[in-house]
């Protein structure tokens, strides 16, 4: 082979393999979520995080959708189409509302629940130097357009108290089943106080208009700040005979409690998974978690099938992981990767949601995914779909810009719903910073109240 040959072929070795590698690269790219559309919530940036939806079960047209700071809704009437933000929904006894999450109850009331409080304690110290503070609800009867004026106290503790106990990260779950315990509703939040943190519980069998004296669900509690080794991350649901399934994270275990008598009681706790620490740094980011959800798919299986979803680092980048149980949580699944791409590849998926449609058991799970960032910075939204029973996910894009967060609070959770084949999320973004200076550029980036609140809709109707 003359020299020229030989240059010819690895020319043509080359070029085969840069062929390769980009046809690689695009077969890597996530197909668009089906019928997918993004509209945003808040069209001018502000300090809105941490948002919820839920779904009306009588009426799957009415879709509401919640968020902070403070406690605000938005509503439509028609799928997710047109979207209106609601006035009146933002506590009037205090300062600060937010935590906010929202369901539907049997009688197709909307209810939030939200903690408001005038200050802040010390920095995840919460319970030290606290304020007063307080765990309420409020309710829509007409599918999130108008919120009754008056909110209707879980918990609150007034000024005369030094170092008040914090209540934080309320969860509210509906019983919309045709059990006994039909309509009933449940919240389930962190206490923290100077010398631990605690997880509490409370009940209304009215629709609201009261609640239960708050018992707590685990007597073992966990460290006082809000960090790794804390209670935090409750969430529930109701399987068909009404039985309540709660879940939240100790250490590096999560937990699981069961009630059977509408939330009266709990079975002793138990660990059921074991994570890696659910509080870690996510670059570029000023927070960040994988506190676990719960659903349950009602028609697989003899006792429907529990899913749990959580995120961490294990693999060195952080991942979103799935467990499932046939068995009414006696036994788990071991975990199944959720993001598809490359295992070890330094992208970082966090803050998922999760959400099982009760009509068909397909899964989902919404999170922020890195998988595009060549220095893992900037992340779009994902939408993973399990129609194997949580055996395997597959990955659809939802949003395809990405964004920088430039360390902002991007909050705890994102949240997702769906009925029906048709999917809801909700989730924060950062929007790029407009000025053209780069030092301008780099102050507006940093500014703390910029963020927005987008709502996705897609449809899997014609997906098998």
């Amino acid at each position: 082979m003359t020299a020229f040959e030989r240059v010819l072929s690895k020319l043509l070795v080359f070029s085969l393999f840069t062929c390769l590698q980009l046809a690689l690269s695009y077969a890597q790219e996530l197909p668009t979520a089906p019928g997918s559309s993004v509209s945003a919530l808040t069209p001018e940036p502000g300090y809105f995080t941490e948002p919820g939806v839920a779904i009306n079960p009588k009426n799957p047209e009415q879709v509401v959708a919640v968020f902070q700071d403070n406690a605000h809704a938005a509503y439509s009437s028609d799928s997710g189409n047109h979207w209106q933000v609601a006035n009146g929904v933002e506590s009037t006894r205090y300062r600060v509302s937010g935590d906010v999450s929202v369901v539907f109850d049997t009688r197709g009331h909307a209810i939030i629940s939200y903690m408001a409080f005038d200050k802040l304690g010390t920095y995840n110290y919460w319970g030290h130097n606290s304020s007063r503070n307080g765990l309420y609800v409020r309710r829509s009867l007409d599918g999130g357009k108008t919120w009754e004026a008056n909110d209707v106290p879980i918990i609150a503790h007034d000024s005369s108290e030094e170092n008040p106990p914090w209540e934080d990260k309320p969860y509210i779950v509906s019983d919309t089943t045709q059990s006994k315990y039909a309509g009933n509703l449940y919240v389930g939040w962190t206490r923290w106080t100077l010398q631990d943190s605690e997880i509490l519980f409370t009940r209304s069998i009215d629709g609201g208009d009261t609640w239960s004296k708050p018992i707590e669900i685990d007597k073992h509690r966990g460290l006082p700040r809000d960090d790794n080794g804390a209670l935090e991350g409750f969430d529930g649901v109701v399987a068909p005979d009404g039985t309540l399934y709660v879940v939240w994270n100790d250490g590096n275990d999560m937990m699981l409690a069961i009630s059977h008598d509408g939330g009266q009681s709990f079975d002793k706790p138990r660990k059921i998974v074991q994570t890696a620490p659910i509080m870690f740094k996510v670059q570029d980011v000023a927070r960040a978690n994988g506190f676990p959800q719960i659903a349950l798919a009602p028609k697989a299986g003899k006792h429907g099938r529990l899913y749990v979803t959580w995120s961490d680092y294990r693999n060195g980048d952080v991942d979103v992981f799935c467990a499932t149980s046939d068995d009414e949580g006696r036994s788990w699944s071991a975990p199944v990767r959720v993001n598809d791409d490359a295992q070890h590849d330094g992208a970082d998926q966090y803050f998922q949601w999760l959400a099982v449609d009760p009509a068909t058991s397909d899964a989902y799970v919404i999170f922020y995914d890195r998988r595009d960032s060549k220095n893992n910075e900037q992340q779009t939204v994902t939408l993973a779909r399990s129609s194997d029973g949580g055996r395997s996910f597959k990955n659809y894009a939802w949003t395809t810009e990405p964004f920088r967060a430039y360390e902002a609070f991007m909050g705890d959770y994102t949240g997702i719903a769906a009925l029906n084949n048709r999917v809801y999320g909700v989730w924060t973004e950062k929007p790029a910073p407009t000025a053209t200076d780069p030092a301008a550029r780099a102050a507006e980036g940093r500014r703390p109240r910029n963020t927005l609140v987008k709502v996705g809709v897609a449809d899997f109707s014609n997906v098998h």
